[in-house]
């Protein structure tokens, strides 16, 4: 049976809801429609730091237009208070890396997975360095993102550097939905392929 995710986060959020200090929240943010409605649920709870880690994104003029618009809907969005974003340096390399001998394979298989495990991995790792009390994506609010793998790749990581993971399902109770109403009403930049080469190629070839 799978894990509801869902449930695990409304359980933690609701032991925080009952302590005095707000918790640091580092949110791996890969767009600013996914991040719409991650932010308006979770800026309740946590201090929230943005951090647009996306080597995955090609071109480098694709990455950088994600990039701004993130930074327009954290300025822009109603009802966010202590949200700051951070932009990371273009490394296509790092994607490449990862993805060497899988250029072959579906959307959604081993390359994403591998992808989702190198954006986390670089998340914890920033998260442990400066002090963040969890971390976590805005990817499960996407009905192409895989939750189980994520949040299980999450698990690992918080073990590996020890800082909790904040473990969701953000598509969960029409987030997703949600998600796309906020991008209208802000008309945010929506775009239709995740953000790869392969994924831009898959999207390409549908249409």
């Amino acid at each position: 049976m799978k894990t509801n995710y869902q449930l695990i986060l409304e359980k933690t959020l609701s032991e925080l809801s009952s302590k005095a200090l707000r918790p640091k929240l580092l949110l791996h943010a890969c767009c600013a429609p996914c991040s719409s409605y991650v932010l308006e649920y979770l800026t309740q709870f946590f201090d929230i730091t943005l951090l647009y880690y996306n080597p995955n994104i090609s071109p480098e003029e694709e990455h950088t237009a994600r990039a701004e618009e993130l930074v327009r809907l954290s300025k822009e969005m109603e009802g966010l208070k202590n949200v700051s974003v951070e932009i990371t340096d273009y490394t296509p390399q790092d994607f490449d890396a990862i993805s060497k001998g899988l250029e072959n394979e579906r959307e959604g298989g081993p390359r994403c997975f591998r992808c989702y495990r190198l954006r986390l991995e670089y998340i914890a790792a920033y998260a442990k360095e400066r002090g963040f009390d969890y971390f976590t994506t805005t990817l499960s609010i996407s009905p192409h993102k895989n939750a189980e793998v994520l949040n299980t790749i999450g698990g690992e990581l918080s073990e590996k550097y020890g800082v909790p993971y904040l473990f969701s399902d953000f598509k969960k109770k029409n987030g997703y939905r949600r998600s796309c109403e906020l991008s209208e009403q802000y008309g945010l930049y929506r775009q239709d392929f995740c953000g790869c080469e392969f994924s831009r190629r898959e999207s390409e070839s549908r249409r």
